[in-house]
């Protein structure tokens, strides 16, 4: 333990964060046992889809040029289908992140006249402009379809009277949005998934409802699929990717709707035939199968920052005991200088490029300036260890990730760290 202790002070933290963090993990180990005992179950539920579908060395063969009959591409997608309890799924590298897997979704399965209603209050940054809330070139509004939305009740809760006023003979599709992204609102559970998703189709029956997935994957023994969902959406270089995923996205869901996703990815008549795997699938197999106890150390991260800096004055959503839902904790850090400093901490803390400083800059799809810290073997992926968010109040960061608890730890010890190192905490 002395060669931790130093090699800690080596790299920065002092004594006080170190035994402040000591102090608050010793009140974490009944919920660290249970975060594990929910990866072991979705770890199992992983390695019995790769052995139904007879997973082999030959699934790891790497395609080119069409990628007609890719043996691994179209058993990946069995075993997520599998895993996720759908019709079917649609797992590809050319889905380049999160956003781009929602506008596939999206895009086809709306059509011109169609409106897409979201009752979680307003979309993610990115989306925004995909659906045309903020104009651009290419938007679903640009295509002709309408959007309206249903903001949540003051204590983060759905207004059911407002959705059901709001379905009407145009409104085609649902989407929700599980996480928070950048706003300070809970993230709902698959529980309250489902009861919203029930709501909507007693009203209309044939209504689609779409889950954005990203960073709930494998933090609750069940998904949005398994309540009703008809497509389900994530990236693969969050969550389901395992840090091993170097791109990627998934779309499962019911068999009409996936259809249509590959054909809006691919080309109308083409659809899942073709795509080549350019020798991804090894990392893209293995990311899954670690998934579940990747997700489990991210999660035993966000609790811990939350047990950090909750009782030195800052709102964490969710709160320090709080039951949780996705990987994402977000600090209320009260100014841009705080965001500053405790992105530093965590750039600090990464395994690559641990010498840069981050610092607010204009990003593509947001409006507002974001600040970003990640030093990841894949860059952008949320599974690492990382924390973002946009320059504005109530000057939120949103800490996630790490691909191994240990790592998560000392990230947010060192984010501590330079939160006193630049005056704005005391221990």
């Amino acid at each position: 333990m002395e060669a931790l202790l130093e090699l800690y002070n080596q790299m920065g933290i002092s004594p006080a964060v170190y035994e402040y963090g000591e102090k608050a993990l010793a009140g974490l180990t009944e919920r660290f046992a249970q975060i594990d005992k929910i990866a072991e179950l979705n770890q199992a539920k992983v390695i019995a889809a790769m052995q139904k579908n007879r997973v082999s060395a030959a699934c790891f063969a790497a395609t080119t040029g069409y990628g007609y009959d890719d043996v691994g591409r179209d058993n990946l997608e069995r075993v997520y289908a599998d895993v996720f309890h759908t019709e079917a799924a649609l797992v590809r590298p050319q889905i380049t992140c999160g956003t781009h897997a929602l506008t596939v979704a999206l895009s086809a399965n709306l059509l011109p006249g169609d409106e897409l209603l979201s009752p979680v209050g307003l979309p993610y940054d990115t989306l925004q402009e995909v659906i045309g809330i903020r104009e651009s070139p290419c938007s679903l509004k640009e295509y002709g379809v309408s959007y309206r939305q249903v903001d949540l009740l003051p204590d983060g809760s759905f207004d059911y009277d407002g959705i059901k006023k709001a379905i009407n003979e145009k409104t085609k599709l649902v989407t929700i949005q599980r996480s928070k992204g950048y706003a300070t609102r809970p993230t709902f559970s698959v529980t309250q998934i489902g009861e919203l998703i029930a709501f909507v189709k007693s009203i209309k029956p044939d209504i689609v409802c779409m889950v954005d997935n990203c960073y709930g994957e494998f933090v609750e023994e069940i998904e949005p699929s398994d309540v009703g969902a008809d497509m389900t959406v994530g990236s693969l270089i969050k969550n389901p990717g395992g840090g091993l995923a170097p791109i990627g996205g998934y779309i499962v869901g019911t068999k009409n709707c996936i259809d249509r996703c590959a054909y809006r990815l691919s080309a109308p008549g083409l659809g899942q035939e073709v795509g080549a795997n350019l020798g991804l699938m090894p990392a893209l197999y293995q990311g899954f199968f670690m998934a579940p106890t990747v997700v489990a150390g991210a999660e035993k991260g966000a609790i811990f920052a939350a047990n950090l800096y909750e009782p030195l004055g800052f709102r964490c959503v969710p709160d320090a005991k709080e039951s949780r839902h996705d990987i994402i904790q977000a600090v209320e850090l009260k100014s841009e200088e705080g965001m500053i400093a405790f992105c530093k901490g965590i750039q600090a803390a990464a395994p690559v490029d641990s010498f840069a400083t981050p610092l607010p800059w204009d990003m593509p799809g947001y409006n507002d300036k974001v600040i970003m810290a990640a030093g990841a073997f894949v860059q952008g992926s949320s599974i690492e260890l990382s924390a973002d968010g946009p320059i504005r109040p109530p000057y939120a960061v949103y800490f996630q990730g790490g691909l191994t608890w240990q790592h998560a730890k000392l990230g947010i010890l060192m984010s501590l760290q330079k939160m006193m190192d630049a005056g704005l905490v005391e221990l």
